[in-house]
């Protein structure tokens, strides 16, 4: 392997659990969101966000900043939730080529609706399956990857 090495054994157990928990918890999680609340997981994820506002508006590059997604698949997942009333968009007065991504009353309903049941699974499936050294173990790792990303220390 020329530009890299490869992962010790111990490297690689982490990398494999962390990738397989994270591809199951979304599976679980899309699931139960689907089948209790008649939402996808991308739609409950950009609802937190947008609600996470006081106003419950974001520029849509906020957005998929906020989500770590291509500005792209945030404009199709917000034109589909669109279709379904759960989002609207605003023209930006400040930026006339730019867009609010604003939740509606009955976006606000649907997570409403949903965030029990998926508070719910959130603790059955990770939270309730972890001691508390754990959760701040797997806490201040994530943190620390996440602000070297934050940084523009991951290229």
């Amino acid at each position: 392997m020329e530009n890299g090495r490869w992962l010790d054994e111990r490297e690689e157990r982490a990398w494999r659990c962390l990738q397989f928990m994270h591809l199951r918890l979304d599976g679980e999680l899309s699931r139960q969101l689907a089948s209790e609340a008649g939402l996808s997981y991308p739609e409950y994820l950009v609802l937190v966000a947008l609600t996470d506002r006081p106003e419950g508006r974001m520029r849509l590059f906020e957005l998929a900043k906020a989500l770590g997604w291509e500005k792209s698949r945030v404009s199709h997942q917000v034109s589909r939730m669109g279709e379904r009333g759960l989002v609207t968009k605003e023209k930006c007065g400040s930026d006339r080529r730019g867009a609010h991504v604003v939740v509606t009353g009955r976006g606000r309903e649907e997570i409403e609706a949903a965030a029990p049941g998926h508070l719910r699974a959130v603790r059955r499936f990770f939270i309730d399956r972890l001691s508390p050294a754990q959760l701040e173990a797997i806490a201040d790792a994530a943190e620390t990857v996440l602000v070297a990303f934050d940084a523009g220390a991951v290229d």
